[in-house]
């Protein structure tokens, strides 16, 4: 999930610099889901926190594909005011992300649909959507939005409206009637479509919910040409007691990614915008956390199952998306203090496997299950023993990571 990372990249104006230079922050908060991320994948030690819910509800594995769509829309925001202060053109913008999105889009599926028997693609049993491809479909609508309505003049002191203290918002009101309406959508789709069998809102039982979301990616696919079966999308079907595939990356959690990294994009005009006021930036991060929490709260009305729209990160449900993105806002809260503002830390040993996300994203997810990432363990198999095995397979790409940083060896698109 973190090739994004190298699809833009991360720059602010610091203190009234007129050079661009990274964030930190930004940076630092992705290549520690990076490595969270691979920790989790390799098993996370056999804990259940860091296992995925099963359904509502929310863990410690379900916040690291969150916090890092988050991130992007930061990166979007920071990345884009910096080439158009240099004077890229918008046209110029739209070419870089169309073809940055295509390139993510294709590496996806070519590593989704990858068989050692195969070879890179297999259309017996090929899979459209995916965590890559849901990443670049996000990324393309975010970076559209910004390259068209963006604002190149962020400076403070030719605001003298009333309106100065949120100029944050309404300056972009044109992307925010975009995500209001992308939102409306999903709002419609998941309480008034008309799904045979499925009662409304589809989320009450799994098995309705994995139906609807079945059939809405089934018609897509077919639609471009791609015949689904059943079998071929991989889903949870026993646990949901459903013969109808469902996707986790399919069309309607894609909607609500967007709205995500949309509150990430968020995050980046505060910066940008506040970037001479630190105690700003931190206070305005909080704000919105706290907004954010509380109609988490009424969504999900505190409870795991009872609320009006229960958190759940399979079908990526809108107070997921709140919760998420308040919790973001804390994280980057405190990171930015700690690291751009008092520069206690600076993110190391997490900066390492970040710099070449696509090799070791590829790499540990190709290898994982290879000497001496994993290898076969006695049985009964403790915590301790299989913690040790993912802690030392994280590591290994840790240490990969750094020996490439010393080569300079960075593969990007």
């Amino acid at each position: 999930m973190v090739i994004l990372l190298n699809a833009v990249t991360p720059v602010y104006y610091r203190g009234g610099m007129q050079k661009a230079v990274p964030s930190q922050t930004e940076i630092n908060e992705i290549k520690l889901s990076l490595t969270l991320m691979i920790f989790v994948n390799y098993g996370g030690g056999g804990y259940w926190f860091f296992e995925h819910a099963a359904w509502n509800g929310l863990t410690v594995a379900d916040l690291v594909m969150a916090w890092f769509v988050f991130i992007i829309g930061t990166s979007v925001g920071l990345a884009f005011h910096a080439m158009m202060k240099r004077g890229v053109s918008c046209g110029q913008l739209i070419r870089k992300l169309t073809w940055r999105t295509v390139v993510l889009f294709l590496i996806g599926v070519c590593f989704l649909n990858y068989g050692p028997a195969d070879g890179p693609l297999s259309w017996s049993w090929a899979r459209i959507p995916g965590v890559l491809q849901r990443l670049g479909c996000t990324y393309f609508v975010l970076a559209s939005m910004q390259a068209c309505f963006g604002i190149k003049d962020l400076d403070g002191d030719r605001f003298g409206h009333w309106w100065a203290s949120i100029r944050d918002v309404l300056l972009f009101w044109p992307e925010w009637i975009i995500v209001a309406a992308l939102e409306t959508l999903w709002l419609v789709l998941t309480f008034h479509l008309p799904v045979p069998g499925c009662p409304s809102p589809y989320w009450q039982q799994p098995s309705k919910s994995t139906w609807l979301v079945g059939i809405l990616g089934k018609h897509w696919l077919s639609r471009i040409g791609v015949d689904v079966t059943d079998g071929q999308i991989p889903c949870g079907c026993e646990l949901y007691k459903t013969t109808q595939p469902f996707d986790p990356e399919g069309i309607l959690g894609t909607i609500n990614s967007i709205v995500m990294a949309f509150f990430g994009l968020q995050a980046g005009k505060i910066i940008l915008m506040y970037r001479q006021q630190p105690q700003s930036i931190l206070k305005r991060f909080l704000i919105w956390a706290i907004l954010l929490g509380i109609l988490s709260a009424v969504l999900s009305k505190c409870t795991q199952n009872e609320g009006f729209i229960p958190i759940n990160k399979n079908l990526w449900s809108l107070s997921y998306v709140t919760t998420l993105s308040s919790f973001s806002f804390v994280l980057l809260a405190i990171m930015f203090y700690v690291i751009d503002v008092k520069s206690w830390w600076g993110g190391q040993p997490f900066i390492f496997p970040g710099m070449n996300s696509i090799f070791v994203y590829v790499g540990h997810s190709l290898l994982g299950s290879y000497f001496p990432f994993k290898w076969e363990m006695k049985s009964p198999v403790t915590h301790i023993e299989l913690l040790f095995q993912n802690l030392l397979g994280t590591s290994i790409w840790v240490v990969v990571a750094y020996l490439l940083y010393r080569k300079k060896f960075f593969l990007k698109i």
